[in-house]
């Protein structure tokens, strides 16, 4: 008898311990409604001592009913102080002083030298002008919106040899068309990578109006051979090595760079080159017989990413 006594002694001092565990956070919840409700804010009640965080509190429940009633304070400070900031605003009028610009991720961007500003219209227009000093004989025209069906005829009216359309998107150069004149063909390109002068670093000065040498590079296939040949026509085959000035087309796995430099004498067995600009690079896209027709051409060439890129050690340049 004296040992089931002892058990159910035993089981009655567990019974308090455990009652006594349950009433100490309903006590405290009611100490947090008192702070609350007097409008002080919880982690700053007299209760806690100076630094106390709510992170030190070891009950989950006790520290999760701390943290909400804290947000909920937090919430209704800021929405007091925008109503107060709101009614000053609306009593000084025009003379408010601007609102603030809020800071996220996107404009508090690194800056970055190759970033195309958005206003500057005359990117592609530079482009054309720079292009227009490395090719001889050439002259730039502004057509926008205009279809291409009737600018050739007028090109091949004034004796026009070859004609270069540089399409853009959102001010950014990204296609190129080369139609050969009268009969054709036409190669239409990706363009990328678009550099003018001002923005390649160890420039030289400006190219002069002496006629380049072209230097062609990997052009191995037939189709390599036909777009050669097409680059080679809008130069002159008459160089003036005077001006020392170089155009190069290079292809590698299928990209086209073109690069202008011109090359200087240091001595007579060293030789420096200088890069003139502009530099882009090209990707072939379709190769058409005659002049530009999107609608009856007859296409020599098209490339197919999903038929044609199936090796990466396959090239049809």
């Amino acid at each position: 008898m004296a040992k089931a006594g002892d058990k159910s002694g035993g089981s009655g001092k567990k019974a308090l311990k455990r009652k006594a565990a349950t009433e100490e956070p309903q006590e405290a919840a009611v100490a947090e409604d008192g702070a609350t409700e007097s409008g002080v804010q919880p982690p700053k009640a007299a209760a806690f001592p100076p630094g106390f965080s709510i992170s030190e509190i070891k009950n989950k429940q006790r520290r999760h009913l701390m943290f909400t009633r804290w947000k909920q304070q937090q919430r209704k400070e800021k929405l007091a102080a925008k109503k107060k900031l709101k009614k000053e605003r609306e009593a000084l009028g025009d003379k408010a002083p601007p609102k603030p610009v809020p800071k996220t991720i996107d404009n508090q961007r690194v800056y970055d030298e190759t970033i195309v500003d958005p206003n500057d219209e005359e990117r592609t227009v530079r482009l054309c002008e720079q292009l227009s000093t490395v090719i001889p004989n050439s002259h730039v025209y502004y057509r926008r919106g205009l279809a291409l069906k009737k600018i050739i005829p007028q090109c091949i009216s004034r004796d026009f040899t070859d004609l270069i359309v540089i399409n853009e998107d959102r001010k950014t150069p990204n296609g190129l068309i080369l139609s050969h004149l009268p009969n054709g063909p036409t190669a239409h390109f990706k363009m990328s990578s678009v550099r003018l002068r001002k923005e390649i670093k160890r420039r030289g000065k400006d190219p002069t109006e002496h006629i380049p040498e072209i230097i062609l590079n990997n052009f191995t296939t037939r189709l390599g051979h036909s777009i050669g040949r097409m680059f080679a026509s809008l130069f002159p085959h008459n160089p003036q090595f005077i001006g020392r000035q170089v155009a190069t087309f290079h292809n590698q796995r299928d990209y086209i760079f073109f690069r202008f430099h011109r090359y200087i004498f240091k001595s007579e067995k060293k030789v420096g080159i200088q890069e003139l600009g502009p530099r882009f690079t090209l990707k072939l896209r379709s190769l058409q017989k005659g002049t530009f027709d999107s609608k009856y051409g007859e296409y020599e060439w098209v490339h197919k990413p999903r038929e044609m890129d199936t090796s990466r050690r396959k090239f049809h340049l």
